[in-house]
This record gives C-alpha cells, sequence and structure tokens, in this order.
C-alpha cells in the first residue's frame, strides 16, 4: 500500500515466530472467546469468530486450543463477560504516532500499564482522538502461495474480488487490503476462487510515514515491544517508517 511503513508485515512474522508463544496464545484465545461469547460458535455465521480463528492459526495455536476456547466461552457464562475494546493513542520517542489496542476487563489498570510503557520508553500516552488522525483502519488478508498458485494470478484475482491494494511481501507472500467494511466479502470471493487465506484481521495503516535514525527507530520499537508485552494489549500500530534491516537488528 503506498505509503505505509513495513511494521504490519515485520509484526506478523514476529508473532509467528515469536518465543513468548505462549503469552501469544493467552491474548488470541481471548479475542476468540469475547467473539464466540457475541456471536456464537459457528466461525460460518460469526465472522468476527472467524477472524479470531484465523489469527489463532496464523501464529500457529494447536486446533485444541482453539476448540476449547470456544466450548469455554459458550458453556461458561463468565468465561469471556465484562471485556471491552480500547484504543489508546500516544506518541513515541522522536514523536512516532503509535495507536494501542486494548481488551480488557479493567480498564483502570489497562490505562495504567499503557500509560507507563509510553512514559518509561521517553514518550507520552495522548488523548482521544491525537492521532487517531493519522490512520486509516483497513482489512489485511494475508495468502501464503502454494506451489501451484502464481502470484500474479492471485494479485489479479484480489483486485477482481474487489480488493483496494495488493503487495508483494516475498516469493511465497502476498498482503491484500480492503476497506474495512469489504473484508468479509473479498475473503468469500476469493474462496470462491480457490485463493486460500492464510489470516484475515482489521488493523491500522498510516497515511503518511515519518523516517527517523536507526538509534531513534529502534527506541521506538523497544517501546512497541513493552507494550505488547502487556497482557490487555492486542495491537500496536505506528506512522514509524520501518525498515526490516533495522527491525531485526533491534530487540523486537
Amino acid at each position: 500500500m503506498s505509503g505505509h511503513s513495513k511494521w504490519s508485515t515485520i509484526k506478523r512474522k514476529k508473532e509467528a515466530t515469536d518465543a513468548k508463544r505462549g503469552q501469544i496464545f493467552t491474548k488470541v484465545s481471548r479475542e476468540i472467546s469475547v467473539a464466540a461469547r457475541e456471536g456464537g460458535p459457528d466461525p460460518e455465521s460469526n465472522f468476527k469468530l472467524r477472524l479470531a480463528i484465523q489469527k489463532a492459526r496464523g501464529v500457529n495455536m494447536p486446533a485444541d486450543n482453539i476448540k476449547r476456547a470456544i466450548e469455554k466461552a459458550t458453556s461458561d457464562s463468565s468465561a469471556s463477560g465484562g471485556y471491552e475494546e480500547v484504543i489508546y493513542e500516544g506518541y513515541g520517542p522522536a514523536g512516532a504516532a503509535v495507536l494501542v489496542e486494548v481488551l480488557t476487563d479493567n480498564r483502570n489498570r489497562a490505562v495504567s500499564e499503557v500509560r507507563s510503557a509510553f512514559t518509561r520508553s521517553g514518550g507520552r500516552l495522548g488523548e482521544t482522538g491525537s492521532v487517531a488522525w493519522l490512520f486509516d483502519q483497513r482489512g489485511l488478508l494475508v495468502v501464503e502461495l502454494s506451489d501451484k498458485q502464481s502470484a500474479d494470478d492471485v494479485q489479479m484475482a484480489a483486485i477482481e474480488c474487489g480488493a483496494d491494494d495488493v503487495n508483494q511481501v516475498d516469493d511465497s507472500t502476498i498482503e491484500i487490503y480492503t476497506a474495512p467494511q469489504d473484508l468479509k466479502a473479498v475473503e468469500a470471493a476469493l474462496a470462491a476462487q480457490g485463493v486460500s487465506v492464510a489470516s484475515a484481521e482489521l488493523i491500522y495503516i498510516p497515511k503518511t510515514t515519518i523516517e527517523v535514525s536507526n538509534a531513534e527507530t529502534q527506541s521506538v520499537l523497544r517501546m512497541i515491544e513493552k507494550l505488547e508485552d502487556l497482557e490487555d494489549v492486542h495491537g500496536v500500530y505506528t506512522n514509524l517508517q520501518v525498515d526490516s534491516e533495522v527491525a531485526i537488528n533491534s530487540s523486537v
């Protein structure tokens, strides 16, 4: 997507290989439970649940874990009750804009921990609306190409199915971007054409990006890592232009 940072790609690859796999599983299990409790246990009729399941598969969460999360949510009335989705906004080192998605059963605890992560990293938590205007919400579908699939054919199919933009990450991975309300329809249309989607989710893309020094970039990435380590945090987005090499050499 024109002008967006590489952070969404780096973040997705990091999640799939992160040593803190158990922590990621816990967060995804919570998303599955909340979605199942809100819309029922059938992913065919519950799109939010289907997105959560695809996210779980994207981080190699075992099928048994997914099944247990759904069963617990639909059989235990207290399993996922009381959670609310909140977005916090702020600035990291070098003035990078940061959006933090939170799913929490204790808003006071969540905001305290998020504020602390910003402050300890040389950033600051902002007011509602302070940086959200710098981002657009988009649908993101990730296709892992099989030996029988042509990248050109998949990209053409995506455009024909209503995608806004397509990005070939490498020889085997294609990212497909949609309007938020079109994510479900594009996924279904791709499936009808035999294109298997590895993951589908709603994300935030910066309208424009900023570039800073390598040292400042690593400071922002360390702050993002602190935020992602928080139990209630389920997504972090920045308008920082992050080069893959810098990210690999950082602690993230």
